[in-house]
């Protein structure tokens, strides 16, 4: 059992002490305890206009981090200590890049600009750029609708960077294990894991019986048809016989065969569909991107 630094006494007395010293809605105010595992600062900030921080000490770049996401204009309330007492401070984030965390406390961020809810379909100048080149955001909207990521889903994605971002930050109470076999596109990966600020992505470079220990049990797979597609699935489904399926391939005939090869291993409820996106570019003609096919499925064990 994971080992809790702020109990729910702790966390009730940093609620009072907060409410006493500013006018905060307690209602309003989501709580993250950034000292458990895979627990997303950045995201959780980006969604919420007061976000009640527990975090420990040793942490020297927590606000450049945010600075840098482009928080800088959060408000952070907070004392020196590492109790819920004496006088409270506040400033705004881009004026405390340089000022890490001494003790284990509890913060409270205010971000007035916060989104209400996380809208899927990032744009993909957000992305650092690398090797890797990210497939629309029209068509990453709809991928990510097929794959129902839910809050605590722990996921396997194969092939697929920004859809690894984005289900991270949409299962910000799962996991994400992210699967590169190029070492350039996992620096890239890394990269991005480190610019959104995510604590819940894992990377591995192949899968087989060896690195997936260690790794919770996958509800949810995302795949980008390959050679290895399925030894993969395979896998997989010997980790969880009941886990949902989702393909993606730019190939007619690998969409074509996909039903049979998903019916050999049980996969019901198979829907395939195909999407095309077609952009007006600045000479008035529309530019068609790659018109992928999503095949989705659930393996219903045996």
């Amino acid at each position: 059992m994971e080992q809790q630094i702020f109990t729910n006494e702790h966390i009730l007395s940093w609620l009072q002490y907060f409410a006493k010293h500013t006018a905060i809605d307690l209602e309003k105010v989501k709580i993250l305890d950034i000292t458990r595992k895979n627990k997303n600062l950045i995201p959780t900030v980006e969604s919420h206009k007061t976000v009640l921080v527990f975090t420990e000490a040793g942490v020297p770049d927590i606000f450049y981090r945010m600075w840098n996401a482009g928080l800088g204009e959060c408000e952070v309330w907070y004392n020196e200590g590492s109790e819920p007492e004496g006088e409270m401070k506040h400033d705004k984030v881009s004026d405390m890049i340089n000022h890490g965390i001494n003790a284990s406390a509890g913060m409270l961020i205010i971000n007035p600009q916060a989104r209400n809810t996380y809208k899927i379909g990032m744009d993909n100048h957000n992305f650092t750029r690398g090797s890797i080149q990210y497939v629309g955001s029209e068509i990453r909207a709809v991928i990510l609708n097929k794959m129902h990521v839910g809050l605590q889903d722990d996921i396997w994605v194969i092939g697929g960077e920004s859809i690894a971002i984005e289900a991270a930050i949409i299962a910000s109470e799962g996991s994400i294990v992210a699967v590169e076999y190029r070492q350039d596109d996992r620096n890239t990966l890394e990269g991005n894991i480190e610019h959104f600020g995510l604590q819940n992505i894992s990377i591995v470079d192949h899968v087989d019986d060896e690195t997936v220990k260690g790794h919770p049990v996958p509800s949810l797979a995302f795949l980008v048809a390959s050679a290895s597609m399925e030894q993969e699935i395979e896998c997989l489904m010997r980790l969880n016989p009941q886990i949902e399926i989702v393909v993606y391939t730019l190939d007619f005939q690998v969409a074509a065969n996909l039903s049979k090869i998903f019916e050999g291993y049980g996969i019901k409820d198979v829907e395939v569909i195909q999407i095309a996106v077609s952009k007006l570019n600045s000479k008035n003609s529309f530019v068609h991107q790659p018109a992928p096919w999503i095949i989705s499925g659930k393996a219903v064990g045996h």
